[in-house]
């Protein structure tokens, strides 16, 4: 067996429900190795959060974990993480490290003293596919399947995404407190700009539109979009409607990206937030970037 780390950060994997029910972080990651019967494995607590709590310094400091086991000699990495957000760490991670070794993240939607736990199976799942040195990159191990990082989205059942035949494409070595500010404004019937320009106000050089059907808009919003466009914001546009695909077919569409609008042809919002921060931090031009990985 290759030596392995398994770096925890929290999550339901690691909760237990409390008197009232109330799940809360119970188990470290000998905790959560008890039972597998996989040896040559060590553990790095790193935290001990729910996903939600997390802010891009703590992909900062699961880089740096990752970091500190591949130069400690570890043949692989597995991250224990909260699914909340572990779309955006493994998009920010695949497109900012270049491991030599394998990075599997993973977690569950069952607390850990749930009848039903999945955390177990998907730990092992993900060790496994850590133990493979011909599979280099980060991925993400979930429900029985090995999902590649960018295009996963989060579903009440687990994850959807591509089955994963390899790494996630490399954009930059960044740090993610050093990225730009980037907001996602959520759409709506009667959506004003009030929100856009909210954000903008308070340093965003970027907005990411969950925008309405194939990438839709009332006037209100594609006024903002071209008046923030001129001022130098990047407006990415995804849609709030999963596997709707983006498409100019209808006028509002068509305004929004004359309006300077950039086209995020696959992903979901939240990973769409992330390539841009990326690529804006690295300095790459933003629609470029979004028409080869987004």
């Amino acid at each position: 067996m290759p030596r392995l780390t398994v770096l925890t950060t929290g999550g339901t994997i690691a909760t237990s429900a409390d008197d009232d029910g109330v799940k809360l972080p119970s188990r470290d990651g000998a905790a959560l190795l008890a039972g597998l019967a996989i040896d040559n494995v060590s553990v790095v607590d790193l935290m001990a959060k729910d996903s939600s709590q997390l802010t891009p310094r703590d992909w900062d400091t699961i880089a740096d974990g990752i970091a500190a086991a591949e130069a400690d000699g570890a043949e692989g990495v597995v991250v224990t993480h909260g699914t909340d957000t572990m779309e955006e760490t493994a998009a920010w991670l695949a497109l900012t490290l270049r491991p030599s070794l394998p990075v599997v993240l993973t977690g569950a939607m069952h607390s850990a003293d749930d009848p039903d736990a999945d955390g177990p199976a998907n730990l092992r799942d993900a060790l496994q596919r850590a133990a493979d040195p011909a599979t280099a990159g980060v991925t993400v191990a979930f429900g029985g399947r090995i999902l590649a990082a960018l295009g996963l989205h989060k579903t009440g059942h687990g994850f959807e995404g591509t089955e994963s035949t390899g790494a996630a494409t490399f954009l930059a070595l960044l740090r993610a407190a050093d990225a730009p500010r980037v907001d996602v404004v959520a759409l709506y019937a009667g959506a004003d700009a009030v929100a856009i320009d909210a954000c903008v106000a308070a340093g965003a050089r970027g907005i990411v539109l969950e925008a309405l059907g194939s990438g839709n808009a009332g006037d209100a919003v594609i006024n903002a979009v071209a008046r923030h466009r001129a001022a130098g914001v990047v407006v990415a546009v995804s849609s709030r409607v999963h596997g709707s695909g983006m498409h100019p077919d209808y006028g509002p569409g068509r305004a929004l990206r004359h309006a300077g609008a950039l086209v995020v042809p696959r992903l979901r919002p939240p990973q769409a937030r992330v390539l841009v921060m990326a690529a804006l931090a690295a300095g790459l031009p933003v629609g470029d970037v979004l028409a080869r990985l987004g």
